[in-house]
């Protein structure tokens, strides 16, 4: 997959704003989705305590919201991060972790749906559920195909005007008029622990450039698609892969 003009200019910005993205995303997941961010260029921050989470929020370039493993504490210091976000200006994204599966969380996705994420990236039950659809799943995988969640993707975008990213083997990213396509990556993205995960923050941190949003997301996807490529061609594993995976997205520009 060779990236096109806008993938390079995103990419640009990434390495030259070093935009601050503010992730309160879930334990298993901290350390790789950080080096994700660094090895593109942004600068990550895992603040969670609520009267920090709140302060921080106004400083950040963007907030990564992710449920994955919530908890009532937690919960209240997103929730003060979200409405803080808001009234600043900065935009905001909502990784749905296994909404629809568990009730505390799915609670409290719709209730934030209220507080308007700039963006929203999930699975495709995921985003089924959040749009009120019919959907299978198992926890955090999905039992959807990327493809039969758009239609819920377009709706979910039009009733909360965010960008809403549905990811599996082909990516679709949409507005609610337009929408956009990534395809590629590789089987052992599946295989680690953290790839989404990483990907919404990487999500996060597209929608703080300038330029199109939309345009500015899709490419986000495209970076991880072509970095987990080019991860498995050079690995052996899920464990050398991680490590090839964070490479290729640091060697991205030189590679283009």
């Amino acid at each position: 997959m060779q990236p096109d003009l806008l993938d390079l200019h995103a990419l640009h910005h990434f390495r030259t704003r070093s935009p601050l993205i503010h992730c309160m995303t879930n334990d298993v997941v901290q350390a790789f989705t950080a080096n994700v961010l660094l090895a593109l260029g942004a600068s990550p921050a895992m603040v969670i305590e609520a009267e920090e989470a709140e302060q921080f929020a106004t400083l950040a370039d963007a907030l990564l919201i992710n449920v994955g493993t919530l908890t009532s504490p937690r919960a209240q210091s997103m929730r003060r991060a979200i409405e803080s976000a808001v009234a600043a200006g900065k935009p905001w994204t909502l990784d749905p972790v296994a909404v629809g599966a568990l009730a505390f969380r799915s609670r409290f996705c719709q209730q934030i749906l209220t507080l308007k994420p700039t963006a929203i990236r999930g699975n495709a039950s995921e985003i089924m559920e959040l749009a009120g659809m019919s959907a299978g799943g198992r926890g955090v995988d999905t039992t959807d195909s990327a493809a039969s969640a758009l239609p819920a993707a377009q709706a979910l975008a039009r009733q909360t005007n965010a960008i809403i990213v549905v990811t599996g083997e082909v990516d679709y990213i949409t507005d609610g008029q337009r929408t956009r396509t990534v395809a590629g990556g590789d089987i052992l993205m599946t295989r680690v622990v953290g790839t989404g995960c990483a990907l919404s923050a990487v999500v996060a941190a597209a929608c703080s450039l300038p330029g199109d949003r939309l345009d500015n997301i899709a490419a986000a996807c495209g970076f991880m698609k072509r970095a987990g490529e080019r991860a498995a061609a050079q690995s052996h594993g899920p464990g050398s892969f991680a490590s090839a995976f964070i490479d290729a997205l640091w060697n991205l520009e030189a590679q283009s």
